[in-house]
């Protein structure tokens, strides 16, 4: 029997950040968190990374509740935290104190041993003119490929 991969991206993410650096999160869920995010019923377009206490909290990031779940049901946009490294967490949070950078989700997937990561990204805002040349840039090699394909 062929595992689903799941894989959730954030596509706003991309569109209105520069994301400079990426890591790999995991995240402190309950049974049914789990349970919903194997079903594919996650999301994650408004969420966004914060430090309280010296952890890492994602905000924003909406699992649907479990189907099955009855009143062990969670709070479908509970806040979360994410489990890294106290040297890669001490270099986040230098980061975004010194020069304004800040930490939103990238992709929400299951790995290999069946437990659900999130790919972070410290990225910097981009301008409107920066998505301008982002969303021509994409069009011309979508042009570009159209192209390929019919010679």
């Amino acid at each position: 029997m062929a595992k689903e991969k799941i894989f959730i991206k954030n596509k706003r993410a991309t569109f209105d950040y520069e994301i400079l650096e990426r890591f790999v999160a995991g995240i402190q869920l309950y049974g049914t968190e789990i349970k919903s995010i194997r079903g594919g019923h996650a999301s994650l377009p408004d969420s966004y990374c914060y430090f309280h206490n010296n952890e890492l909290w994602v905000k924003g990031m909406r699992i649907a509740e479990y189907f099955y779940g009855t009143f062990n049901n969670h709070a479908p946009e509970r806040e979360r935290k994410l489990l890294l490294k106290r040297k890669e967490l001490n270099k986040l949070q230098r980061k975004t104190k010194e020069s304004g950078l800040t930490i939103v989700p990238l992709v929400l997937f299951i790995n290999d041993k069946g437990l659900a990561k999130l790919e972070i990204g410290l990225a910097q805002g981009k301008k409107l003119y920066d998505k301008r040349e982002t969303l021509k840039a994409k069009d011309a090699r979508r042009e570009m490929d159209r192209a390929q394909k019919h010679f």
